[in-house]
Formats: structure tokens, sequence, C-alpha cells
């Protein structure tokens, strides 16, 4: 089963040291990069590659433990700089057997052109060959490409690595609520169950017959159903994110408009409405400039000389 090897690039606003020291220095590599927990060196012996071991925590209380060598680095005349690695790992745990690749950093104007090649052997035979074509491969090249987009804007903005990745993982967390509360409210209580009281709330708000409120019912909940998708998978989530922050208040006033009663009730519209406002406003600051693996070139531009 052929597979392509990985390959991540990106430009940086940053001068040649700094990059070299933020991606080679294993304590500061540590920090950005999402594929490594930890990475210590070993001591260096003269004339010998160094040797590095690292790991990588999955969850659960598991992590991977490997090694890794750096095998060459090359400094060119023209400012380019080139490390090549060899790593692997001897836990049957991981789909990870043994790989290598490069980092080059190309000066190119006011930037570096960073980027890196990589590819392994895996593990489990025919069965790992197969999550790794279509699950490990996709997610640890995008791990590689998000991590590339944070330690650019590390170096160019001053964002630390730890800061940005709160940001990121705490805006798609409210993003994966929203998508659950959307879907939920739009189908449990409005198309499979109908209940009673969501049917009657547009009765006695627009002053309907029953059946065409029961009908209009299911409509709006098709409607957040898809509202829940479309702020899933839709890219400019702070659009989505500043109309919940109208749509909540609109709605929570209707409930209590409908039936004052509900003011009184456990789990009133007034302070659930209240909660997914301020989750709209958290949602809307967080997704500002949060960093992503789309800022990446993910195939090697080849150039044909005729």
């Amino acid at each position: 089963m052929k597979t392509k090897p990985i390959y991540v690039e990106i430009p940086i606003e940053a001068e040649m040291d700094r990059l070299w020291e933020a991606t080679q220095n294993p304590q500061m590599h540590e920090q950005w990069d999402l594929r490594f927990s930890s990475i210590t060196y070993k001591p260096k012996e003269e004339g010998q590659p160094q040797h590095f071991v690292y790991e990588t925590k999955i969850g659960l209380g598991l992590k991977i433990a490997g090694w890794g060598k750096s095998v060459g680095e090359h400094h060119a005349k023209d400012g380019s700089r080139t490390s090549s690695l060899h790593f692997g790992t001897d836990q049957a745990l991981s789909i990870i057997r043994e790989g290598r690749g490069y980092w080059k950093y190309e000066p190119n104007g006011n930037s570096i052109k960073f980027f890196t090649q990589y590819d392994y052997d895996v593990n489990w035979r025919i069965v790992g060959k197969v999550i790794d074509k279509w699950l490990f491969r996709p997610i640890i090249g995008w791990a590689t490409a998000l991590s590339f987009d944070v330690v650019k804007r590390w170096l160019e903005k001053g964002e630390t690595p730890s800061s940005q990745y709160i940001r990121f993982f705490c805006s798609w967390l409210i993003t994966f609520l929203f998508l659950f509360i959307w879907l939920y409210h739009g189908l449990v209580p409005k198309i499979t169950n109908a209940n009673p009281e969501e049917i009657a709330m547009l009765e006695n708000l627009l002053h309907l017959n029953t059946d065409l409120a029961q009908s209009l019912t299911a409509i709006f909940g098709v409607g957040e159903a898809l509202f829940g998708v479309i702020l899933l998978l839709y890219p400019r989530k702070r659009i989505l994110f500043a109309l919940q922050m109208i749509a909540f208040p609109l709605l929570g006033a209707s409930a209590i408009l409908s039936n004052p009663e509900y003011l009184a009730h456990p789990f009133s519209p007034l302070t659930f409405n209240l909660a997914l406002i301020v989750l709209s406003i958290i949602g809307y600051v967080l997704y500002k400039d949060l960093p992503t693996a789309k800022n990446c070139k993910r195939k090697r531009v080849r150039h044909v000389h005729l």
C-alpha cells in the first residue's frame, strides 16, 4: 500500500539563528511541536551524531517513547541550512516503527522558507498500513502543519506556543459544545419528540393553530440542526458566533414572552441563554487569528525545466 511522504512548508519572517534555535534547541522545540511531549538530548560524543529520546503522550496515561539522532547538518554558502534526522521506537504500541526526514531552512528575501519532509515504516503489518494511510498519516501531517504555524506566530508575533494551543483547543471545545446544543435542541424536542411545550411557545407567541405551530417547530428544528453543522464546517466561525450573540437574546426573550412562568422553571431560558451568550462571546474572541494548518503548503511543487 503506497503512501506519500509527509511534506509541510511555511514562510517565517525571522532571523535564521532565531528559527534555528527555536527548532534545534530541545527545550524550545518541545514547546511548539504538537507531535512531542518532551525531547531530551543525550551527551554528545565527538564526531558522533546527536542522539535524543522523545515522549509523546497519547491519553489515558499512555505514552510513546522513542529515539532519534541527527544524522547530518549542512550550512550552505547561500545561507540555507539542512538538518537530517533518523528516528524510531521499539514500542509495539506505536504505529511508527522507524523513519527518516529532514528540515530545510532557505532564505527568501525577508523571510525563511522552512519546510520538512519525512516518511516512516509502520508496525502491525497490513492493519497498520491501512490505519496509517486513512487515519494516522493525515493526523500527523495536520499536527506538523499546525505546529509550523504555531512556531511562525511565536517568532513573528511573540505569542507563546502554550497560549496559542490553549486558545486553539478551547475554541474547538466550544465549537463542539455548540454543535451538540444545536443538534440536540433542533432534533430531540422539536422533531423526534415534538415536545408540547415547544409547540405551545409558537402557539402563544404567534397566535397559531396547533397543526401550523407543530409544522413550524419541526422546520425550526431542522434549521437549528443545520446551523450546528455549518458552525462546525464553516471556516469563518467568528461570523457565526456573532450571529449567536444576536440570536440567543431573541430566543430567550421569545420563550419568556410566550410564557412568563418559564422564569420560575429550574432550567429557565433566561439563565440558559445568558450562558450561551457568554460562551458565544468567548468563542468570538478566541477565534481571532487562531493558528491553523491551512497556512502551510502540504504538497511540494516540482519545477519543470523546458
